[in-house]
């Protein structure tokens, strides 16, 4: 096939533009080019003609893409998403159907991008049954004005997807929510709605989580005082000068004072944390 010269290896990377201008210059495939192509993948798996298939065919996934674009998604994952549908038609496109391949992977590259947008579109599922997806790319084209629904519309809508007034109205209360973080930071803004957190209650002064946490800080000072006493006088008044005393002593200081060298003192307090951590944990 001579125009398959004409099929660079790859598009483009690290501009959107420079890839879509590129994919608007590769040349379209006869119905005769598609066929013969296509025949040959299905006959001897030739990746090669796949390729050619799929590379010819990248300007309609762009344009399906820019489609979906109001919901928020970069265009290019949209048409990264759209492009593994097209992969996909063009493994199951049949050549003995009399069909063009565009009118085939139509639905396939819709499909990729349904999903990929269901998944990222909020960080909670929004729509999860038939029914549920088929309103959420079909609710916002059904409104004729801003605001909520009337009961008329909501009847109209249910109608004409095919699906019942509570679950048009029920699709509608969740596109007109935003995802809210469980914990945010603070804020002046009296209007911000209560964070999740906010719900919950506060256990910290109950009497029994008090009693709890002053008997485990007792229990743990116990246990502390009762490991420092084991230790040999030397270790002991080392740990109490570095960690225990108001002003604590530098390794230099005490290396000084007990007439060695500082790495010695450093071992000497390793080993006695070592031994205290060891009775804590026992």
């Amino acid at each position: 096939m001579s125009r398959e010269l004409a099929i660079p290896a790859s598009l483009p990377t690290g501009s959107i533009d420079a890839y879509i201008s590129a994919a608007y210059q590769l040349p379209m495939l006869t119905a005769e080019e598609e066929h013969d192509l296509a025949v040959r993948l299905r006959d001897n798996n030739d990746l090669e003609a796949a390729r050619i298939m799929v590379m010819s065919h990248v300007r309609f996934v762009i344009r399906v893409a820019r489609g979906y674009s109001g919901y928020g998604l970069a265009l290019p994952d949209l048409i990264q998403e759209g492009t593994v549908g097209l992969m996909k038609a063009v493994r199951r496109f049949n050549p003995d159907m009399g069909v063009r391949l565009v009118s085939f992977a139509v639905h396939w590259i819709k499909a990729e991008i349904h999903e990929f947008v269901l998944r990222n579109w909020r960080i909670v599922k929004v729509a999860t049954t038939k029914a549920q997806r088929k309103l959420f790319f079909n609710l916002r084209s059904a409104k004729k004005r801003l605001g909520w629904f009337s009961q008329e519309e909501i009847e109209g809508v249910a109608k004409d997807l095919g699906v019942k007034p509570e679950t048009v109205l029920e699709m509608e209360s969740r596109l007109a929510g935003q995802d809210m973080a469980f914990d945010p930071q603070e804020s002046s803004d009296e209007e911000r709605p209560v964070a999740p957190a906010s719900y919950l209650p506060d256990m910290r002064m109950e009497p029994a989580t008090q009693l709890e946490q002053s008997d485990s800080s007792s229990h743990e000072e116990k246990l502390l005082y009762t490991a420092l006493e084991d230790l040999d006088e030397r270790s002991k008044e080392i740990l109490q000068a570095r960690w225990l005393s108001e002003k604590k002593a530098t390794l230099h200081e005490l290396a000084d004072h007990y007439g060695v060298s500082a790495e010695r003192i450093r071992q000497i307090e390793k080993n006695a944390m070592n031994k205290i951590k060891a009775q804590l944990i026992a």
